[in-house]
């Protein structure tokens, strides 16, 4: 699916009109099966990139068409046609605690089936084999039947992004696959959906916050601030002085919690001294 933004800017649906929109008028074209890697500070506006063009937030101002269509000039079918033809993944999986993962990642083809295999599925899921195959992808095939809410932080981020595989969009848009999972596990991860959206012909855009696995891994680098596009380049040409700007007023982030922590465990309390 080809995505073109022109001058589109997002605002937050509880924003007030009069603050700054999260996205102020962005201009970006993506091919059809291209991979774009979205990476800046936090606040740079990239979930809002994001949820523009998955058509879940509505452009403020300016035009995002996908294959060439508004999707907010279109109604009723033709615009769950749309929609079924993108997945969007968010940064926490919105996976319901006493559901069982192969129910959870059977989700992804929901768009694609009728209102009664869907409500059978939850039954008795249809599709058990294409599951397991897409957690086996994320070694997660131990994990086929085992409830939502027994399952760490990192392996619901990638049951999610199995979720995502199953999906048979030509339009994935994924929101930070990485922040649970700890350097192996997000190699690993990375390198199957990119590797699966290229076995498919899917257009790919990710955020991202760890900036070396972006430039590994997708051949063009979109930088953003403040809600605006500061660069747009492949990978190679994205030097070390652009991302010093980049990043330059981002403030030191608190240390993360340890990857794939179990789910509930009690958050960990910061003390600074100023």
């Amino acid at each position: 699916m080809k995505i073109a933004l022109h001058a589109a800017s997002g605002r937050h649906p509880a924003a007030s009109a009069a603050s700054a929109p999260a996205l102020a008028g962005v201009d970006l074209e993506v091919r059809a099966g291209e991979q774009v890697a979205i990476i800046g500070p936090s606040g740079a506006g990239k979930t809002t990139l994001l949820h523009l063009i998955a058509c879940a937030l509505r452009p403020s101002s300016g035009t995002v068409l996908l294959d060439g269509r508004n999707p907010w000039t279109l109604r009723g079918r033709a615009l769950r046609l749309v929609r079924g033809k993108l997945f969007l993944a968010p940064q926490v999986p919105p996976l319901p605690p006493r559901q069982r993962v192969v129910t959870a990642v059977l989700a992804g083809r929901l768009p694609q089936v009728s209102l009664w295999h869907s409500l059978r599925s939850l039954v008795y899921p249809a599709g058990i084999a294409q599951a397991d195959a897409a957690l086996g992808r994320f070694d997660l095939s131990d994990k086929l039947f085992a409830r939502v809410d027994r399952l760490s932080g990192g392996e619901r981020q990638r049951v999610g992004l199995a979720r995502a595989l199953l999906s048979q969009a030509s339009l994935l848009l994924v929101d930070e696959p990485l922040s649970a999972l700890d350097p192996a596990r997000a190699a690993q991860a990375l390198a199957t959906l990119t590797q699966a959206a290229r076995e498919s012909g899917a257009t790919l855009v990710a955020t991202l916050h760890d900036v070396p696995m972006a430039l590994q891994n997708f051949p063009r680098v979109v930088g953003m601030r403040a809600g605006q596009v500061v660069f747009d380049l492949p990978a190679q040409q994205v030097t070390p002085q652009l991302l010093q700007d980049l990043y330059a007023h981002e403030t030191q982030p608190e240390p993360p919690l340890p990857f794939d922590e179990p789910v509930g465990t009690p958050p960990r309390v910061a003390m600074t001294c100023r």
